[in-house]
């Protein structure tokens, strides 16, 4: 193997690792929010201001991955 495949593969396995774990964090995050809420409706706003920002910080760490990925790309 020489250097340019192993960093495709570099790249291909951060947008990978980037994408999956962020999406069932947020998969996570949505149904334990729906499920407290289906438990307690008068926390309806209070749990969907955290869930909201749970995901938003999960979903940081999906760009994060982009941004090393096309580092990795385009500047190693």
């Amino acid at each position: 193997m020489d250097a340019e495949s192993i960093r495709i593969l570099a790249v291909a396995g951060t947008i990978v690792l980037g994408a999956i774990f962020p999406a069932i964090s947020i998969g996570w995050i949505g149904s334990t929010a729906l499920r407290s809420i289906g438990r307690n409706p008068e926390s309806a706003s209070k749990v969907q201001t955290m869930a909201i920002l749970a995901i938003a910080f999960a979903e940081a760490i999906a760009i994060y991955a982009l941004v090393v990925a096309l580092i990795l790309k385009f500047v190693a």
